[in-house]
């Protein structure tokens, strides 16, 4: 498993906001291919990163029924 930091996530919320595909942190540079792709990533780092510290992220599930007559 891969030990994020948040200098991974600053990297990764600046490339998807001035719009660049290429992200650069320590040495190390990943292009990906789409915008969809750099939210995917932020939102792995983000979870990783509340996993690590003892955050987790909070869950709500709504059940809704009607019965049609």
């Amino acid at each position: 498993m891969i030990s994020y930091t948040e200098e991974h996530l600053r990297a990764l919320r600046e490339a998807l906001a001035s719009g660049e595909h290429r992200v650069s942190y320590e040495g190390k540079s990943i292009e990906y291919r789409s915008v969809a792709d750099i939210r995917t990533a932020i939102a792995e780092v983000e979870s990783a990163l509340a996993r690590n510290s003892g955050r987790t992220k909070s869950r709500q599930i709504r059940v809704t029924t009607a019965k049609a007559l």
